[in-house]
């Protein structure tokens, strides 16, 4: 028997966190290991549980936003987010694409839609609609030269939230210094940072900038 889906549920509304709970808990592929609403220390929360998919309703980015989304991928490492409940928007489509979302299900899917894709996030496939699908076709078709930061992540496995640390740490910039410029919290920079010297494999922060350097693939 294939081991068992841990699965973190995320949402403001309480009766469908109860609802999503009795529906996953009823296939024996999945374990909801929480169902909560969106509190200050989520990110923290998500990557304590272990889970290996966020399920994350609209209702709680149309509140805080898609810095969540972000900062839990790049905490949490082959984490998989399942945006639900979605509009049928292309905006808001991209920047759930853009924060790192694996998958993105509109507010009019059933509940074996959601169960359908979380097995499809699982197999490392990506879930959209047809026509927002078509739609990022057409944007990455028109902006493909304009996406840098593809070849430092292949060249260096920096992400987006990395590399823009890179230039911050070229100027000295302290980690409350870093935390207070991109809005995040000092833990969160220091990990960051940790993990940018075990990539790139310096010693320390400046030879982080150093290392950048010599790939030119950054600054």
């Amino acid at each position: 028997m294939s081991p068992q889906v841990d699965i973190f549920l995320l949402a403001q509304n309480r009766l469908l966190l109860e609802a999503l709970t009795r529906i996953l808990r009823k296939k024996p592929e999945f374990s909801v290991v929480r169902a909560s609403a969106y509190s200050p220390g989520a990110v923290e929360a998500i990557a304590g549980s272990g889970c290996q998919v966020l399920l994350i309703d609209s209702s709680v980015t149309e509140a805080f936003g898609f810095q969540l989304v972000q900062e839990t991928v790049e905490a949490v490492a082959g984490l998989k987010v399942l945006m639900i409940g979605m509009e049928e928007d292309e905006s808001v489509f991209f920047k759930a694409v853009g924060a790192g979302a694996a998958g993105y299900v509109l507010k009019d899917a059933s509940a074996m839609d959601v169960v359908t894709a979380i097995r499809a996030v699982m197999r490392d496939e990506a879930v959209c609609p047809p026509r927002l699908c078509l739609s990022l076709f057409r944007y990455l078709a028109g902006n493909l030269t304009t996406l840098p930061n593809l070849r430092v992540k292949s060249q260096l496995g920096l992400t987006r939230r990395q590399q823009q640390l890179v230039p911050l740490l070229a100027q000295g910039m302290t980690n409350k210094e870093i935390a207070v410029h991109l809005n995040l919290s000092e833990q969160t920079v220091k990990n960051h940072v940790h993990r940018m010297l075990q990539k790139v494999g310096a010693d320390d922060r400046l030879a982080v900038v150093e290392m950048v350097k010599a790939n030119q693939v950054f600054l």
